[in-house]
């Protein structure tokens, strides 16, 4: 199985959800971000980190409040944002670093 590490550590972009099941904003991202897994295919993968279940990663990235969406691609953060965000603009980012 792929570790947190090596699933950012990837080519392609790699978007991070960080959420808690409690947090309503993060349910209204989840068909949000489920959609947008489907659409991008090969060009890029949605990844949902519970900081509940996985405190050490929300420790790493210094997650204060959720959702927090983090875009990774070889390792490297290449943008970062808090709470909700539309469909099409994620998608436009991550295509951009596709």
């Amino acid at each position: 199985m792929a570790t947190f590490s090596d699933m950012i550590n990837s080519d392609q972009p790699v978007l991070v959800d960080f959420y808690a099941d409690w947090c309503g904003p993060c349910q209204m991202m989840a068909p949000v971000l489920a959609e947008l897994s489907t659409e991008l295919g090969d060009k890029g993968k949605v990844i949902k980190v519970d900081v509940d279940k996985n405190q050490k990663a929300s420790q790493v990235y210094k997650i204060q409040s959720i959702p927090t969406l983090i875009l990774f691609k070889k390792g490297k953060i290449l943008w970062r944002h808090s709470g909700t965000a539309d469909k099409g603009q994620l998608k436009a980012l991550i295509e951009s670093h596709a």
